[in-house]
């Protein structure tokens, strides 16, 4: 009976890993088809960027409702959810012949990742058996890990020998094997219930997110102050019903936590330069280059590989000599990255050198990006530990839509501010470099300032 439970534990690891790792795989596989999304529909980047943006928003409005779900609506039905949500978003992408189908397939698959994710770790970390709960989480966060290395090169590959559309045709029959697993493993269980869930005070935090990504779209335009000056209002009354609820949707009494406040600062500045090197790249190289998305695509894979292997390691370390020293190292060569990034893009210089600078900043995450979350999650309360996760993991996506909106405006004002449509693009991505190493030396500040409380190993 104990064998059966484990192994309808791994299968139900299995069915949500598939759904998370195509999710995540998806993220990063649609950044190269940008230039072939313009020629198609006839949009200008700023517009384009909207694939990625509206996808990590929907995951960053569904990832804090997600604790309240999976304390209230049975696992099984919160599987179908999240299977067909994902299985209806890349049928309506494949068959999408305008960018509105896109974006409308991009919203469903948003909120499945947005489901799946917290499900696959909920099921580790609650039916898991303890001998075996290490191997398990080392193989969700993997299979996480592994999906962005491969997700330029699996897009680019598609898009330059078929079309964009086949990078979702291909995850039909990956989402049907999921479902072939999960629906017979997933025992359906009454949900234990806890918590409330403050549907207004859902509707401000949405509104927030979503004001506040149209803003920075439509910045240059009256529009775009108008839509900013509401997301400030809906974060106030936002944070106004937070901090009356007993149970917060996001616990920002938190950061009162130095250490936690300021290792969740590096972290999102990780993943803004994540996301915003992964916009400037592959486009880059297509735009002003002149590479194919196959090649552009290649192009990221080193440094992306590099960096997952690393993590692991770096967790290592961790455990041996502390967090101070992996923690400044990592941020220091990860600086040098965005500097020669920058630099390479101010000369115009050969492909090699975005893979040389895309690697230095990969080595130097790989050593600090994990590293922030663990030791920041470490520094709160054992009761605390699950609201730092829920906003380490919502902040993580929207900070990552709003690097895609922001790199996309600056490099789309430098193509306005020129007659060349290829030196536009490189001055604005030369700025979106700038931007980079500004918020890296922010980063290597924020650990220094709390060097002396992090502990010992």
């Amino acid at each position: 009976m104990e064998q059966r439970q484990t192994k309808n534990v791994g299968l139900a690891v299995l069915a949500t890993g598939i759904m998370a790792f195509s999710g995540v795989l998806i993220e990063t596989a649609m950044n190269v088809t940008f230039p072939s999304l313009m020629a198609e529909f006839g949009i200008a980047t700023q517009a384009v960027q909207w694939v990625t943006t509206i996808y990590l928003l929907m995951i960053a409005i569904t990832v804090p409702i997600s604790g309240y779900l999976l304390k209230n609506v049975p696992a099984k039905v919160l599987f179908l959810v999240a299977n067909f949500s994902f299985l209806a978003g890349v049928t309506m992408n494949f068959l999408a012949t305008n960018f509105y189908w896109l974006l409308g397939g991009r919203l469903l698959q948003g909120i499945a990742t947005g489901i799946a994710l917290p499900l696959m770790f909920q099921i580790i970390l609650t039916e898991a058996p303890l001998k075996q709960r290490g191997m398990m989480m080392g193989l969700g966060t993997f299979a996480t890990s592994i999906a962005p290395a491969i997700g330029p090169s699996y897009g680019g590959y598609l898009t330059n020998h078929l079309t964009w559309h086949y990078i979702y045709f291909f995850l039909i029959p990956l989402i049907l094997l999921s479902l072939v697993i999960g629906l017979p493993t997933f025992i359906y269980r009454k949900a234990p219930g806890g918590g409330v869930l403050k549907f207004g005070n859902t509707f401000w935090l949405a509104l927030f997110f979503t004001t506040f990504l149209c803003g920075l779209s439509f910045l240059s335009s009256y529009w775009g102050l108008l839509l900013l000056a509401a997301s400030a209002l809906s974060f106030y009354l936002f944070q106004r019903g937070n901090r009356r609820n007993p149970h917060p949707l996001l616990a920002f009494a938190l950061l009162k936590n130095k250490i936690f406040a300021h290792l969740l600062a590096t972290f999102l500045i990780y993943q803004f330069i994540f996301l915003g090197i992964s916009f400037i790249i592959p486009n880059l190289l297509q735009i002003v280059g002149g590479l194919n998305a196959a090649s552009s695509g290649l192009a990221m894979l080193p440094g992306a590989l590099i960096g997952a292997v690393l993590q692991p390691i770096a967790g290592k370390v961790l455990d041996q000599i502390g967090p101070k020293k992996p923690l400044l190292f990592g941020a220091i060569v990860a600086f040098c990255g965005c500097v020669s990034l920058t630099i390479t893009l101010y000369l115009g210089a050969g492909v090699q050198w975005f893979i040389f600078s895309h690697v230095l900043f990969q080595i130097g995450a790989g050593f600090s990006y994990s590293n922030a979350i663990t030791t920041g999650m470490n520094a709160l309360a054992k009761e605390s530990t699950g609201a730092g996760n829920s906003l380490f993991n919502t902040l993580q996506q929207f900070t990552g839509a709003v690097a895609t909106a922001v790199v996309a405006a600056v490099i789309n004002a430098g193509q306005a501010s020129s007659t060349s449509f290829e030196k536009g693009s490189q001055l604005g991505g030369f700025f979106s470099g700038l931007l980079l190493v500004g918020l890296m030396l922010f980063s290597i500040w924020s650990i220094w300032n709390v060097r002396k409380k992090l502990p010992a190993a």
